[in-house]
């Protein structure tokens, strides 16, 4: 089953690629006020024991760079929903 999820696309643009054996993100904030829930999940997943699950990388402009293990490819999903950067998420 593949996870698939939607997001207002006025409010955020999200880019996601393989890359090798991980999933890159491309996350681009259009409003300022989301970019406390980027930090959130950002936070979540830099203060685990675990080092490689989720890389953030930041660039100016409100632009993200984020590399996922596959293993947690439904957590950063679930903390995007969680921090309402996404809308929904369904098993396809």
């Amino acid at each position: 089953m593949k996870l698939s999820y939607s997001y207002n696309n006025n409010l955020i643009k999200i880019e996601e690629t393989p890359n090798n054996a991980d999933i890159e993100f491309n996350i681009h904030l259009l409003e300022e006020k989301n970019i406390k829930a980027i930090k959130a999940v950002k936070e979540l997943f830099e203060g685990n024991d675990i080092f490689t699950d989720v890389l953030f990388y930041v660039y100016e402009n409100h632009h993200y760079r984020v590399i996922v293990r596959p293993d947690y490819y439904v957590d950063f999903i679930l903390q995007l929903m969680k921090h309402q950067l996404v809308n929904s998420v369904e098993w396809a």
